[in-house]
């Protein structure tokens, strides 16, 4: 028998939509030259911030918010993609 299984009975997990807004201020050392490719800045930032401080990354100040909003806010396409999650059989 699974122990897993005993005690995590089949129930529906439930999935929203949600809102996050992240506020990071932090000094890096970096190549001049990344700055002007903003996606890849975004990614190489974000990589920076997650890996924690070193000695070529100084954080400042971190804020993430989230709130669950309505299904109706959502892009039509997030409201379709909401509907195959909740009718998977993989969230059970």
């Amino acid at each position: 028998m699974n122990p897993d299984a005993a005690s995590h009975p089949n129930r529906q997990l439930e999935v929203g939509v949600f809102e996050c807004e992240i506020h990071l201020k932090f000094r890096l050392i970096e190549e001049n030259c990344v700055l002007n490719d903003r996606e890849k800045l975004l990614e190489l930032l974000i990589d920076a911030f997650t890996a924690g401080a070193d000695e070529y990354l100084e954080p400042l100040h971190s804020c993430v918010k989230t709130k669950e909003i309505s299904e109706l806010e959502a892009s039509s396409h997030m409201r379709r993609q909401l509907m195959r999650l909740r009718n998977s059989s993989n969230l059970t």
